[in-house]
C-alpha cells in the first residue's frame, strides 16, 4: 500500500495537509512544497529537524509519549487522529492481541439481528466486510450485485451513486473507518487487499485514501435512496461487539411513523417472502450471514 512506514505515511499526509496559519505561521511568497515544512512542524513540537524527518522517513520508529503528543498538537490533530498516531507508534509485540480476529460472527448475535424485524441491522469487519445482516438488511441493500464490503459497494457498484444521496460523505467516511481499522493492525492482510482492489477500481478511493483521513463509525443521520421505495431519511449507530472487538454491529433506526419506518415495512414485507435460508461461511469474497 506504500512504500514508507505506517508513521511516516500519516505524518507526511497530514503534515501536507495543514497550510501555515492554520497553525498561526505566516507565509510568504511562494512554497515549493504543499502544506508545511518538516522544519517547521519540528519549530512547532519543539524537536530537532533532523529528529521529525528520521520519523517521516521511518528511521525512528519508537518516539516517546512526550513527542508523540507534541508532534500531534504541532499537526493540529484531534482526538481520534492523535489515538491514531499513538497506535501507529506501538511496535507488533506492544499491539492487542487477537485483535484482527477470526471473521465468524456469533450465533447470539445473529439471533439477535434476526429478531429486529423492523431494523436494518449488520455486523462489520474491519476492512468493512459485511460479516452477518438480517433479512431487512439485506433488502434494504438489494439493489446492490452483492451486499459483501461497504467499501466496494460505494467506490465499485453502480449503484452506490444513487444509493448513498451524500455519496462523497459516504465515500471520506468508508475510507476513513477502514484507516482508523489499520491503525490497529497495519499487517492485515484483508485490508491491504480491499485497499490494493479498491485502490485499482477506483482513483477517487486511491486519492482518498493517500489523505490519511481518520474515522470510526459514530451516531449520524444519512440519506439513502432504494430502487423500489424511495427516499429514506435514517440514523444509524455502531457498536464495538464483546468479545469481538474487530467487530462492529450497525443498526439503521427510523423515525417513528415516518415515511422512512413506512418504507422499512415495505421492504420487511418484501424480505418476508418465501425464499432458501442462507447461512453462509465468510470466505475471501465475504458473503452475508443471514438467519431467516
Amino acid at each position: 500500500m506504500s512504500n514508507g512506514t505506517p508513521l511516516g505515511d500519516f505524518l507526511r499526509a497530514r503534515r501536507e495537509a495543514r497550510k501555515p496559519h492554520d497553525v498561526g505561521l505566516p507565509e510568504h511568497g511562494r512554497r515549493r512544497v504543499r502544506g508545511l515544512r518538516r522544519e517547521e512542524v519540528a519549530l512547532l513540537a519543539g524537536v530537532s529537524s533532523d529528529y521529525y524527518v528520521r520519523l517521516e522517513q521511518g528511521r525512528e520508529s519508537s518516539p516517546s509519549p512526550q513527542v508523540v503528543e507534541a508532534v500531534a498538537q504541532a499537526l493540529k490533530l484531534n482526538e481520534e487522529a492523535t489515538d491514531h498516531l499513538n497506535r501507529l507508534c506501538l511496535t507488533a509485540s506492544q499491539r492487542p492481541r487477537g485483535w484482527g480476529g477470526q471473521e465468524r460472527v456469533s450465533r447470539q448475535l445473529l439471533e439477535l439481528m434476526d429478531g429486529w424485524e423492523h431494523t436494518p441491522a449488520f455486523v462489520l469487519g474491519p476492512a468493512l466486510d459485511v460479516l452477518a445482516g438480517n433479512s431487512l438488511a439485506t433488502a434494504l441493500h438489494g439493489g446492490f450485485e452483492r451486499f459483501d464490503n461497504l467499501a466496494r459497494m460505494v467506490f465499485a457498484d453502480p449503484a452506490g451513486r444513487d444509493f448513498y444521496q451524500e455519496w462523497e460523505r459516504a465515500a471520506h467516511s468508508c475510507v476513513a473507518e477502514i484507516r482508523a481499522a489499520y491503525g490497529y493492525e497495519p499487517e492485515s492482510g484483508r485490508i491491504a487487499e480491499v485497499v490494493e482492489e479498491l485502490s485499482s477500481l477506483s482513483e477517487e478511493f486511491a486519492e482518498i485514501w493517500q489523505m490519511h483521513e481518520v474515522k470510526s463509525k459514530s451516531q449520524e443521520d444519512k440519506h439513502l435512496r432504494h430502487p423500489q421505495v424511495g427516499d429514506l431519511h435514517i440514523k444509524f449507530a455502531a457498536f464495538t461487539v464483546n468479545g469481538a472487538p474487530h467487530q462492529q454491529l450497525v443498526v439503521y433506526q427510523a423515525e417513528p411513523a415516518g415515511p422512512t419506518a413506512a418504507a422499512f415495512e415495505t421492504l420487511r414485507a418484501m424480505a418476508a417472502r418465501p425464499r432458501q435460508a442462507i447461512v453462509a461461511e465468510p470466505g475471501p469474497d465475504l458473503a452475508v450471514n443471514e438467519l431467516r
